[in-house]
Protein backbone atom coordinates (compact mmCIF):
# COMPACT_ATOMS: atom_id res chain seq x y z
CA UNK A 1 0.00 0.00 0.00
CA UNK A 2 1.35 3.26 -0.70
CA UNK A 3 2.43 5.40 2.04
CA UNK A 4 -0.46 7.26 4.30
CA UNK A 5 -2.01 10.97 2.55
CA UNK A 6 0.01 13.37 3.33
CA UNK A 7 0.59 16.55 1.17
CA UNK A 8 4.69 17.07 1.51
CA UNK A 9 5.40 20.29 -0.97
CA UNK A 10 3.70 21.87 -3.61
CA UNK A 11 4.82 22.37 -7.41
CA UNK A 12 4.40 25.02 -9.43
CA UNK A 13 1.55 23.98 -12.19
CA UNK A 14 2.89 26.37 -14.98
CA UNK A 15 6.25 25.59 -14.30
CA UNK A 16 5.53 21.83 -14.49
CA UNK A 17 3.23 22.19 -17.38
CA UNK A 18 5.77 23.61 -19.48
CA UNK A 19 8.95 21.05 -18.16
CA UNK A 20 6.55 17.99 -19.11
CA UNK A 21 6.34 19.33 -22.96
CA UNK A 22 9.90 20.61 -23.15
CA UNK A 23 11.36 17.44 -21.79
CA UNK A 24 8.96 15.59 -24.22
CA UNK A 25 10.36 18.05 -27.02
CA UNK A 26 14.12 16.91 -26.34
CA UNK A 27 13.30 13.51 -26.72
CA UNK A 28 11.53 13.84 -29.58
CA UNK A 29 14.46 15.76 -31.68
CA UNK A 30 16.11 13.23 -30.67
CA UNK A 31 14.87 10.05 -31.23
CA UNK A 32 13.96 11.64 -35.42
CA UNK A 33 17.39 11.90 -35.68
CA UNK A 34 18.24 7.92 -34.64
CA UNK A 35 20.17 5.68 -36.84
CA UNK A 36 18.67 2.00 -37.50
CA UNK A 37 21.58 0.87 -36.07
CA UNK A 38 21.15 2.43 -32.39
CA UNK A 39 17.52 1.81 -32.72
CA UNK A 40 18.07 -2.20 -32.30
CA UNK A 41 20.61 -1.63 -29.16
CA UNK A 42 19.83 -2.97 -26.03
CA UNK A 43 17.81 -0.91 -23.70
CA UNK A 44 19.17 -2.03 -20.44
CA UNK A 45 15.33 -2.44 -19.69
CA UNK A 46 14.77 -5.97 -19.59
CA UNK A 47 14.26 -6.72 -23.20
CA UNK A 48 13.74 -3.59 -24.95
CA UNK A 49 15.77 -2.15 -27.27
CA UNK A 50 16.33 1.43 -27.95
CA UNK A 51 13.20 1.54 -29.86
CA UNK A 52 11.27 0.44 -27.69
CA UNK A 53 12.56 2.40 -25.33
CA UNK A 54 11.70 5.68 -27.40
CA UNK A 55 8.17 4.38 -28.24
CA UNK A 56 7.08 3.84 -24.42
CA UNK A 57 7.97 7.43 -24.37
CA UNK A 58 5.95 8.04 -26.86
CA UNK A 59 3.08 6.57 -24.92
CA UNK A 60 3.97 8.10 -21.72
CA UNK A 61 2.77 11.34 -23.74
CA UNK A 62 0.02 9.62 -26.18
CA UNK A 63 -1.49 8.05 -22.60
CA UNK A 64 -1.50 11.53 -21.12
CA UNK A 65 -3.80 12.49 -23.42
CA UNK A 66 -5.92 9.71 -23.72
CA UNK A 67 -6.55 10.13 -20.01
CA UNK A 68 -8.02 13.22 -20.36
CA UNK A 69 -10.15 12.19 -22.55
CA UNK A 70 -12.21 10.00 -20.69
CA UNK A 71 -15.00 11.21 -18.29
CA UNK A 72 -13.21 12.47 -14.81
CA UNK A 73 -13.25 11.07 -11.72
CA UNK A 74 -15.14 12.88 -8.90
CA UNK A 75 -12.21 13.42 -6.60
CA UNK A 76 -7.92 13.21 -6.42
CA UNK A 77 -6.63 11.01 -3.80
CA UNK A 78 -3.60 10.04 -4.95
CA UNK A 79 -0.29 12.88 -4.37
CA UNK A 80 2.69 13.00 -6.08
CA UNK A 81 4.81 11.04 -3.68
CA UNK A 82 2.44 7.89 -3.27
CA UNK A 83 2.93 6.89 -6.94
CA UNK A 84 6.29 5.29 -7.03
CA UNK A 85 4.82 2.55 -4.97
CA UNK A 86 2.13 1.99 -7.18
CA UNK A 87 3.58 1.17 -10.32
CA UNK A 88 5.50 -1.91 -9.65
CA UNK A 89 1.94 -3.92 -9.52
CA UNK A 90 1.28 -2.19 -12.66
CA UNK A 91 4.09 -2.84 -14.69
CA UNK A 92 3.25 -5.21 -16.99
CA UNK A 93 -0.44 -4.02 -17.67
CA UNK A 94 1.73 -0.97 -18.80
CA UNK A 95 3.62 -2.24 -20.96
CA UNK A 96 1.05 -4.02 -22.56
CA UNK A 97 -1.57 -1.03 -23.13
CA UNK A 98 1.90 0.94 -24.40
CA UNK A 99 2.29 -2.28 -26.98
CA UNK A 100 -1.29 -2.29 -28.25
CA UNK A 101 -1.44 1.29 -28.49
CA UNK A 102 2.06 1.71 -30.53
CA UNK A 103 2.42 -0.70 -32.51
CA UNK A 104 2.98 -0.75 -36.06
CA UNK A 105 3.63 3.07 -36.14
CA UNK A 106 6.85 4.68 -37.12
CA UNK A 107 8.67 6.27 -34.21
CA UNK A 108 8.66 9.84 -35.78
CA UNK A 109 4.61 9.61 -36.88
CA UNK A 110 4.41 8.46 -32.94
CA UNK A 111 6.02 11.07 -31.39
CA UNK A 112 4.08 13.93 -33.71
CA UNK A 113 0.89 12.43 -32.38
CA UNK A 114 1.86 12.04 -28.83
CA UNK A 115 3.80 16.13 -28.78
CA UNK A 116 -0.09 17.08 -30.57
CA UNK A 117 -2.24 15.18 -28.54
CA UNK A 118 -0.39 16.46 -25.12
CA UNK A 119 -0.32 20.11 -26.06
CA UNK A 120 -4.16 19.76 -26.86
CA UNK A 121 -4.88 18.14 -23.90
CA UNK A 122 -2.71 20.04 -21.81
CA UNK A 123 -3.75 23.46 -23.16
CA UNK A 124 -8.37 21.95 -22.53
CA UNK A 125 -7.95 20.93 -19.39
CA UNK A 126 -6.72 22.94 -15.94
CA UNK A 127 -5.17 21.97 -12.82
CA UNK A 128 -7.92 20.33 -11.02
CA UNK A 129 -9.23 17.85 -13.82
CA UNK A 130 -9.41 14.60 -12.41
CA UNK A 131 -8.09 11.83 -13.97
CA UNK A 132 -9.49 8.11 -13.30
CA UNK A 133 -6.48 6.27 -13.54
CA UNK A 134 -5.36 2.38 -12.62
CA UNK A 135 -3.53 4.20 -9.17
CA UNK A 136 -6.71 6.02 -8.55
CA UNK A 137 -8.04 9.01 -8.82
CA UNK A 138 -5.78 11.81 -9.42
CA UNK A 139 -5.63 15.31 -10.05
CA UNK A 140 -4.11 16.88 -13.28
CA UNK A 141 -1.29 19.55 -11.63
CA UNK A 142 -0.72 16.34 -9.66
CA UNK A 143 -0.68 13.42 -11.74
CA UNK A 144 2.02 15.89 -14.29
CA UNK A 145 4.46 16.00 -11.86
CA UNK A 146 4.91 12.33 -11.74
CA UNK A 147 5.33 12.64 -16.06
CA UNK A 148 8.56 14.34 -15.03
CA UNK A 149 9.40 11.34 -13.54
CA UNK A 150 8.81 8.84 -16.45
CA UNK A 151 10.48 11.24 -18.64
CA UNK A 152 13.62 12.38 -16.87
CA UNK A 153 14.22 8.55 -15.94
CA UNK A 154 13.72 7.22 -19.53
CA UNK A 155 15.54 10.39 -21.20
CA UNK A 156 18.32 9.18 -18.84
CA UNK A 157 18.25 5.35 -20.03
CA UNK A 158 17.84 6.69 -23.42
CA UNK A 159 21.30 8.96 -23.18
CA UNK A 160 23.51 5.69 -21.53
CA UNK A 161 21.56 3.15 -24.04
CA UNK A 162 21.96 4.82 -27.58
CA UNK A 163 25.18 7.25 -26.31
CA UNK A 164 23.06 10.26 -26.76
CA UNK A 165 23.21 13.43 -24.85
CA UNK A 166 19.30 14.51 -25.30
CA UNK A 167 19.27 17.53 -22.23
CA UNK A 168 17.46 17.25 -19.41
CA UNK A 169 15.11 20.35 -18.54
CA UNK A 170 16.02 21.65 -15.23
CA UNK A 171 12.30 22.12 -13.75
CA UNK A 172 11.86 18.39 -14.44
CA UNK A 173 14.99 17.49 -13.21
CA UNK A 174 14.01 19.81 -10.31
CA UNK A 175 10.34 17.94 -9.56
CA UNK A 176 11.62 14.42 -10.91
CA UNK A 177 14.42 14.52 -7.84
CA UNK A 178 12.05 16.12 -5.49
CA UNK A 179 8.91 13.52 -5.56
CA UNK A 180 11.63 10.97 -5.36
CA UNK A 181 12.99 12.68 -1.90
CA UNK A 182 9.20 12.82 -0.46
CA UNK A 183 8.62 8.84 -1.33
CA UNK A 184 11.66 8.21 0.45
CA UNK A 185 10.45 10.51 3.27
CA UNK A 186 7.21 8.92 3.65
CA UNK A 187 8.27 5.43 3.10
CA UNK A 188 10.57 5.52 5.95
CA UNK A 189 9.29 8.44 8.12
CA UNK A 190 11.33 9.90 10.97
CA UNK A 191 14.01 12.55 11.11
CA UNK A 192 17.39 10.23 12.02
CA UNK A 193 18.70 10.80 8.69
CA UNK A 194 19.17 14.50 6.50
CA UNK A 195 19.32 12.93 2.87
CA UNK A 196 20.35 16.45 0.70
CA UNK A 197 20.17 16.07 -2.94
CA UNK A 198 21.39 20.03 -3.96
CA UNK A 199 20.34 22.20 -5.61
CA UNK A 200 16.59 20.78 -5.13
CA UNK A 201 16.33 18.59 -2.62
CA UNK A 202 16.61 17.69 1.51
CA UNK A 203 14.18 15.50 3.37
CA UNK A 204 14.55 13.67 7.19
CA UNK A 205 13.30 9.83 7.32
CA UNK A 206 14.09 7.29 9.03
CA UNK A 207 12.90 6.82 12.89
CA UNK A 208 15.29 7.68 15.61
CA UNK A 209 16.55 10.90 17.25
CA UNK A 210 15.64 13.63 15.44
CA UNK A 211 18.39 16.14 14.58
CA UNK A 212 17.37 19.89 15.77
CA UNK A 213 20.41 22.41 15.57
CA UNK A 214 23.66 21.86 13.59
CA UNK A 215 25.48 19.20 11.96
CA UNK A 216 22.74 16.19 11.87
CA UNK A 217 24.71 12.97 13.10
CA UNK A 218 23.08 11.00 9.82
CA UNK A 219 23.92 12.59 6.53
CA UNK A 220 23.50 11.67 2.71
CA UNK A 221 24.14 13.54 0.20
CA UNK A 222 24.48 13.08 -3.89
CA UNK A 223 23.23 14.66 -7.00
CA UNK A 224 20.52 14.73 -8.68
CA UNK A 225 21.18 12.32 -11.39
CA UNK A 226 22.81 9.95 -8.84
CA UNK A 227 19.97 10.20 -6.25
CA UNK A 228 17.12 9.33 -9.41
CA UNK A 229 18.98 6.20 -10.30
CA UNK A 230 19.26 5.16 -7.14
CA UNK A 231 15.58 5.90 -6.38
CA UNK A 232 14.73 3.46 -9.67
CA UNK A 233 16.69 0.77 -9.19
CA UNK A 234 19.34 1.67 -12.03
CA UNK A 235 22.49 1.93 -9.87
CA UNK A 236 23.53 0.33 -6.19
CA UNK A 237 23.96 1.92 -3.18
CA UNK A 238 27.23 0.22 -2.91
CA UNK A 239 28.81 1.25 -6.03
CA UNK A 240 27.16 5.05 -5.84
CA UNK A 241 29.46 4.91 -2.33
CA UNK A 242 32.38 3.12 -4.14
CA UNK A 243 32.81 5.84 -6.88
CA UNK A 244 32.16 8.23 -4.20
CA UNK A 245 29.29 9.69 -6.24
CA UNK A 246 27.04 9.00 -2.64
CA UNK A 247 28.55 10.56 0.79
CA UNK A 248 26.94 9.11 3.98
CA UNK A 249 27.87 9.76 7.37
CA UNK A 250 26.21 8.40 10.73
CA UNK A 251 25.72 4.48 11.94
CA UNK A 252 22.13 5.10 9.95
CA UNK A 253 22.85 6.81 6.70
CA UNK A 254 22.87 3.44 5.08
CA UNK A 255 20.04 3.38 2.70
CA UNK A 256 20.18 0.10 1.38
CA UNK A 257 17.29 -1.71 2.57
CA UNK A 258 15.27 1.45 1.24
CA UNK A 259 15.98 1.62 -2.42
CA UNK A 260 14.98 1.37 -4.67
CA UNK A 261 11.75 2.98 -4.35
CA UNK A 262 10.76 2.14 -7.56
CA UNK A 263 12.11 0.00 -10.57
Amino acid sequence: MPPARKRTRSYDSAKIRAAVLAQFGHVADAVRGLAPDRLVLPSGLGEWTVADLAAHIAWVADSLAGSLGRPPAAKGEVLPHQWPFTTVALSARIADAARETLTGAPLPELYERAGTRLAEALAAHDDDRVLDLWIGPMRLADFLVTRTVELVVHTDDLNRAAGLDVPLDRQALAACTRLLADALAAKAPGGAVEVRIPPFAVVQCVEGPRHTRGTPPNVVETDPLTWIRLATGRTGWAAELDAARVSASGERADLTALLPLMS
